[in-house]
């Protein structure tokens, strides 16, 4: 107690016990509030935080500019009825395109094929006078398969939604005639003149402004015949066909050919064009419920020649198996036969029978395929290539609903197709046919003459397949550019 008393009772130790209780509640108040942290943090500058707001600003600008963007906004213009689906069509010199019809008597040196691109590539009308193949009513045409680049380019003339402005266009369409090119020059010509017009055009349409905008990716074309005919790996004047399809250009472009390369991202196949060219939807309607009755009494057939010259052909196995067979109905196809050029026989005979053989022609794919699905014939294809993986816009993705696929190999160890046809039964021929059946509109190229109401052909469901793809491509664009860091 006496100590205590004298240290307080001294001035200097008064004054120090004074601060130091004074600190001692400041240091507790501190911690109570958060004045002081544990771990300190970074002092955040103002500079910092304008820069991430305008990097960001900057970014949502950038996509909202986009020289597609007015054609991405007319899709949601309700009041539109075009919305969303303007095409706009490039005007190339005539020399790509119609010069070739003009001078059709060169586009294949095999036979004439002016006759063919009348009546905007659909060829002479057919008249129904062969024991009533064909329906009555003016839909029928002698259409040659690689006409279809003409007429698409026709129907497309007619297409509802064109347009002049290339701001607004959902995709664009480049009208060369690269099949009729590719045929024209296939004999007897060097690889310059075989290049030369796929060239040009390339060179044209990079200088387009329409080009620039997504360099070509959000350009198609329709070419008449197989991919093959424009893919030459080498110059060697030995090696057929020309190179347009490996230009480094045209593989930004959608490129829509009766048969693809389905290895390909940018190449699509089409149907090759029928006979049939119905000009309203009671033609088809009509067609179908026709072939849909139609007596059957063929289980099978095949229409088609030998290739004596292809090792890997399974075809003179086919005819050999189709004569011997009492349910096969064989149209044995030459150069010289006549018959098998008769659009009403070949039809005659598919209308007759239950099955079709469709193994691979010149090339994996053949129109043969589509005629007989017109005439409600299930096709039996052998080569996956020839239909399952080209023609994917347009047909279900189980191939099993409208066809019958029997492996190459199993035909070369003598498996019975007959007996194979034999063990379907009834039922599942029905739900085949059918779909078969059903698949008839979407397979054709409707007359652009009238519109189809209720109905989609093959060209409208190529151009909205392209439509969609390049609107993915587009939103796939702004989504990239507003996602990055």
């Amino acid at each position: 107690m006496e100590i205590r008393n004298y240290m307080f009772q001294q001035p200097r130790f008064g004054v120090l016990v004074l601060v130091c209780s004074f600190f001692g509640f400041y240091l507790l108040y501190a911690f109570q509030v958060g004045v002081f942290e544990t771990t300190p943090t970074p002092p955040v500058f103002h500079h910092e935080l304008e820069t991430s707001e305008l990097s960001r600003s900057s970014r949502y600008e950038n996509a909202t500019v986009f020289p597609f963007m007015k054609a991405m906004r007319s899709a949601n213009n309700k009041s539109d009825p075009c919305g969303g689906k303007y095409i706009y069509v490039h005007n190339l010199a005539s020399r790509f395109n119609d010069d070739m019809v003009t001078e059709c008597e060169r586009i294949n040196k095999l036979y004439d094929m002016c006759k063919f691109v009348t009546n905007g590539g659909f060829g002479p009308i057919m008249n129904n006078t062969t024991q009533g193949v064909f329906s009555d009513n003016e839909c029928w045409y002698d259409t040659e398969q690689f006409s279809v680049s003409l007429i698409f380019h026709n129907r497309m003339k007619h297409y509802e939604c064109l347009t002049s402005d290339s701001s607004i266009a959902a995709a664009i369409f480049v009208p060369f005639y690269a099949g009729f090119d590719a045929s024209r020059y296939s004999l007897g010509y060097n690889i310059s003149t075989r290049d030369a017009a796929s060239l040009d055009l390339v060179n044209w349409l990079k200088n387009r402004d329409e080009w620039k905008i997504m360099n070509g990716k959000d350009h198609f074309l329709v070419g008449g015949r197989p991919t093959w005919d424009h893919r030459r790996s080498t110059d060697k004047e030995t090696d057929r066909g020309n190179k347009f399809l490996l230009l480094p250009a045209v593989k930004n472009m959608s490129t829509l050919f009766v048969e693809s390369n389905p290895w390909s991202s940018n190449e699509f196949a089409i149907p090759y064009p029928t006979y049939f060219h119905p000009s309203k939807d009671s033609h088809v309607f009509d067609w179908q419920d026709r072939v849909m009755k139609k007596e059957r009494i063929w289980l099978f057939c095949f229409a088609g020649a030998p290739r004596p010259n292809d090792p890997a052909s399974i075809r003179s196995l086919l005819i050999d198996q189709c004569k011997n067979s009492s349910f096969c109905n064989l149209l044995r196809c030459g150069v010289e036969d006549i018959k098998c050029r008769t659009p009403s026989n070949v039809l005659e005979m598919f209308q007759s029978s239950v099955f079709c053989l469709q193994p691979p022609g010149d090339s994996y794919t053949r129109r043969s395929a589509f005629d007989s699905i017109l005439a409600g014939c299930i096709p039996v294809f052998f080569h996956p290539d020839s239909f399952y993986t080209q023609y994917t816009w347009f047909v279900p993705k189980n191939n099993f609903r409208y066809s019958v696929f029997v492996p190459e190999d199993d035909i070369r160890k003598n498996v019975s197709i007959e007996q194979r046809l034999r063990k379907i039964d009834a039922e599942k021929i029905k739900m085949m046919r059918d779909e078969v059946i059903n698949l008839i509109p979407k397979l054709m190229y409707a007359n652009p003459s009238s519109k189809l109401e209720t109905l989609k052909d093959a060209f409208d469901i190529s151009v909205q397949a392209v439509i969609d793809k390049v609107t993915h491509m587009r939103q796939g664009m702004i989504d990239g550019l507003m996602n990055e860091p």
